[in-house]
């Protein structure tokens, strides 16, 4: 498997929480803006494999591009932190082993690190949606509940944390949730779904807690699904506990010849 890089520092030409082209940038070059965000987002450690799929996106990108603008603008703290928007896209399409997909980043200062359900390994107390995860995975698995969040290990052996909306405004969950970012990221799912059928490797095991996520299933066509309730405390006791994603996903994986993952935290 490709190394996934850990360098997550900022270029310096960045300017703060610009993630993605406007639309203004696109449409005025349209064959120069992606040659300067594919050496900005790479130097994020996104993928150049992803990056070539953020190319078609330009007029998608672009209508995200001006809403973090005006509200940049507007003055609002947007998270996580650049660098770690597209962190999700550091495991190459062809080396992702297994898809989780949640919704938004966690709207609190110092938390996200652009992840899904993984926060910062300073953070305390955990997020409760983690914790919930946590003993499942306990149960599951009989791993003891980690002290940290950051679920970087799962991450280097290909498990793709993927949010639907990668940007939030601090403050306000789900504030970015009509901003376009499910243009975007449906298109990353698309693509995982898309190489897998064609035999090209990319997330062989989609996991996928809750309605939100549930609702990308047909890109996912041909995968080995396992749904369940969301891990949140409104509904974790409808049927996230007892689901045993971790042992079904190494299930999965191990009858399609893929080594399973080590869900140690």
């Amino acid at each position: 498997m490709s190394s996934v890089p850990n360098d997550r520092s900022v270029p310096a030409s960045a300017p703060p929480a610009v993630v993605v082209p406007t639309s203004a940038e696109v449409s005025a070059d349209p064959s120069g803006w992606f040659p300067r965000w594919r050496e900005r987002w790479m130097g994020w450690g996104v993928a150049p494999a992803w990056c070539d799929v953020l190319a078609g996106l330009g007029p998608r990108l672009g209508r995200v591009g001006d809403e973090l603008a005006a509200r940049l603008a507007a003055g609002e703290r947007i998270l996580p932190a650049p660098q770690h928007v597209f962190r999700a896209l550091s495991v190459p399409p062809e080396d992702v082993r297994v898809l989780i997909i949640g919704q938004d980043p966690y709207p609190t200062e110092g938390h996200p690190i652009g992840l899904a359900f993984a926060c910062d390994a300073s953070v305390r107390p955990l997020p409760r949606s983690l914790v919930n995860i946590y003993r499942e995975l306990a149960d599951d698995v009989g791993l003891a509940p980690a002290a940290h969040g950051d679920l970087s290990r799962w991450l280097a052996q290909g498990v793709m944390l993927l949010n639907t909306s990668l940007t939030v405004t601090r403050g306000e969950a789900g504030s970015h949730s009509r901003i376009g970012w499910h243009e975007i990221t449906g298109a990353v799912v698309a693509e995982l779904g898309r190489r897998g059928t064609a035999g090209q490797g990319g997330a062989p095991v989609a996991v996928l807690w809750g309605r939100h996520a549930q609702g990308f299933a047909p890109l996912l066509e041909g995968h080995p699904v396992i749904e369940s309730a969301h891990p949140s405390p409104l509904s974790a006791r409808r049927g996230f506990f007892g689901s045993r994603p971790f042992s079904r996903a190494n299930e999965a994986l191990i009858s399609m010849g893929y080594d399973p993952i080590d869900w140690t935290v």
